[in-house]
């Protein structure tokens, strides 16, 4: 995380604001958010299924991603008061919006690969 007071936070800021395609990536994140989004258009996870589903995912990533996705509108933590406690995940209609656009990157990403081996 960048200093508040760092040219690059006031960068980064001011291309969030003024560039509607930078503020829809940062929202979007790099790795790990658009796997959770993308996992997230079959239904509602909870954060083990969320560790079966992305192996990969550190349990300190996904715990940040998770806060930060529901920070930014993406996704909703209901707390289920039951014992032992259960908290599920699930899109907002802001998250349910980028499905598409997802959907399209995944398509994108699965010719590109095919290109790649091919020209490679």
């Amino acid at each position: 995380m960048r200093k508040i007071t760092s040219t690059n936070h006031e960068n980064e800021k001011a291309l969030e604001t003024d560039c509607p395609f930078i503020f829809a990536l940062s929202l979007m994140g790099k790795r790990w958010k658009p796997a959770i989004l993308w996992k997230m258009s079959e239904g509602c996870y909870r954060f083990g299924e969320f560790k079966r589903e992305i192996p990969q995912i550190s349990e300190k990533m996904l715990t940040q991603h998770l806060r930060e996705l529901e920070a930014d509108g993406m996704i909703t933590r209901t707390i289920f008061a039951e014992m032992p406690p259960r908290v599920e995940y699930a899109l907002t209609p802001l998250g349910v919006s980028l499905q598409p656009i997802l959907l399209e990157l995944n398509k994108w990403g699965e010719n590109a690969k095919k290109i790649k081996k091919t020209n490679f």
